[in-house]
C-alpha cells in the first residue's frame, strides 16, 4: 500500500479517537462506539498494510 493510504488510515484512527473523546465528553454512548469502530477498522487496515508490506 502506498503512502496515501497510511495517511488514510492514520487519519482515520485520529478520526475515531476524536469522536470517542467528544462522546464521553458528551455522554454520548453512540459516538463513543463510532469512535472506537473506526478505531479498530483502521488498525485492520493497518495490519493487513503490514502483511503486504511483509510479502514485497
Amino acid at each position: 500500500m502506498g503512502l496515501d493510504d497510511k495517511i488514510k488510515n492514520a487519519a482515520q484512527d485520529l478520526t475515531g479517537k476524536a469522536k470517542e473523546a467528544v462522546g464521553k465528553a458528551t455522554d454520548n454512548d453512540k459516538l463513543v462506539a463510532e469512535g472506537k469502530a473506526d478505531q479498530v477498522e483502521a488498525s485492520a487496515k493497518k495490519a493487513a498494510e503490514d502483511v503486504k508490506d511483509t510479502f514485497k
